[in-house]
C-alpha cells in the first residue's frame, strides 16, 4: 500500500495496445527505443512501470499509478507522446505503416489486484516465451 495526504491507495493496471493495422514493426532495436521512451513517458507522468514487454506488434505494461491519475488521461500521453518519439527516432517506421499511424485507437486495460499482480507480472515477462 502506498500513501497519499490523508488516503492509502494500491492502484495498478495492465495495459495493452497495439500497432495500427497489427504491423510487425516493433522488433530489435526499435522494440528496445521503444522500452526506453515509455519509461521515460511515464517517469515524467508519475507512473510506474512494474513491468513492460514489447511484442512485434503490440505493448504489455503493468503500471503503478494514484488516485490522481485518470486512465484515458496516461493512455494518451503514453501512446500520443510516444508515437511523436518514435517516428523522431525512426524515421522509417512511417514508410511500413499506411497511415502514417503508429497505434490502433484503442486499447485494452485491467485492474490487477493485489492477489494477482505477481502472476499479471509473470505473464507479462513470459510473452516472448509463448511466441
Amino acid at each position: 500500500m502506498k500513501k497519499g495526504r490523508g488516503y492509502v491507495y494500491q492502484l495498478e493496471y495492465h495495459l495493452i495496445w497495439v500497432t495500427k493495422y497489427r504491423h510487425q514493426v516493433l522488433v530489435g532495436e526499435v522494440a528496445d527505443g521503444l522500452k526506453d521512451i515509455l519509461r521515460d513517458i511515464a517517469t515524467q507522468n508519475g507512473l510506474e512501470v512494474a513491468s513492460m514487454e514489447v511484442m512485434p506488434d503490440h505493448v504489455h505494461l503493468l503500471l503503478g499509478a494514484t488516485p490522481q491519475h485518470a486512465i484515458p488521461d496516461f493512455v494518451k500521453a503514453l501512446k500520443g507522446a510516444s508515437a511523436r518519439r518514435m517516428f523522431s527516432v525512426y524515421p522509417e517506421l512511417k514508410q511500413k505503416l499506411w497511415s502514417g499511424n503508429l497505434w490502433n485507437p484503442s486499447y485494452c486495460v485491467l485492474t490487477v489486484s493485489e492477489h494477482t499482480c505477481a502472476q499479471i507480472q509473470q505473464y507479462i515477462e513470459n510473452q516472448h516465451a509463448a511466441e
